[in-house]
């Protein structure tokens, strides 16, 4: 006979830090195929270009499998959070919940988001063997680093001449959470394209390795993607 499980204080759990999302990574994100976890860095990315920073967003695909995003927005702040106490850009990717979409209304950095679920890049970060992030902003050159959600490399800093501004995602989907560890590129690529429809002016490019290099600016928004739906099932009924 089995032996009976005690059900007592000691059988409840309380996970802390990214370690509920590693734990059962289904509850936080789709784990067919690693491009949730791309959308989330993509979408904050066009959360910048909606509040009006930023006309380009560069999503790339590596040879070894990474992913990276870079914005031309204001970049993610990096001084110390007044009650975490690590910079602001750890705080960000290092916590579940944490960015600036959570403020009451009329307080927050953002008026529109289209952020997934919440959970934001953190979840993005607990599912990568590695991720790492540079922050343009505030003339200076501010990178961190993560593996397996963990703070790896703390925030470095330096000064640089231009005035560039804008945030670079690079991650590596860790493929034990994943029934298929790769891309599906035609589903990227929609994606990549679907941002430059949705907010005319923005320009979206998806650099791949082995493949030419696509660039979707969409002056018209909405009314040119139906267009652009509807010629392959013009060309269907000939």
């Amino acid at each position: 006979m089995a032996k009976q499980q005690v059900y007592d204080a000691s059988a409840i759990q309380a996970l802390k830090g990214l370690e509920p999302v590693r734990r059962m990574p289904g509850m936080y994100t789709h784990t067919v195929h690693p491009l949730h976890i791309v959308q989330e860095a993509i979408d904050n990315a066009v959360d910048e270009a909606l509040a009006g920073h930023g006309k380009r967003i560069g999503v790339r695909v590596f040879k070894d499998g990474s992913v990276e995003v870079e914005d031309e927005g204001r970049g993610i702040p990096v001084d110390m959070h007044p009650e975490e106490k690590k910079p602001a850009v750890e705080v960000a990717f290092g916590m579940l919940h944490a960015g600036g979409k959570f403020a009451k209304s009329g307080e927050g950095v953002y008026h529109i988001s289209g952020g997934l679920h919440g959970v934001g890049v953190a979840v993005s970060n607990a599912l990568s063997k590695r991720l790492e992030v540079i922050v343009y902003r505030d003339g200076g050159r501010h990178s961190i680093a993560f593996e397996g959600g963990e703070l790896k490399q703390k925030l470095k800093s330096q000064s640089i001449k231009d005035k560039r501004t804008g945030t670079v995602v690079r991650m590596w989907p860790d493929p034990k959470y994943f029934d298929a560890p790769g891309i599906p590129m035609a589903e990227l690529e929609h994606l990549v394209r679907s941002k430059a429809y949705l907010l005319p002016g923005l320009t979206t490019v998806l650099e791949a390795y082995g493949q030419e290099n696509k660039s979707f600016e969409c002056e018209r928004g909405l009314a040119q993607y139906y267009e652009y739906q509807l010629v392959p099932l013009e060309s269907e009924q000939e």
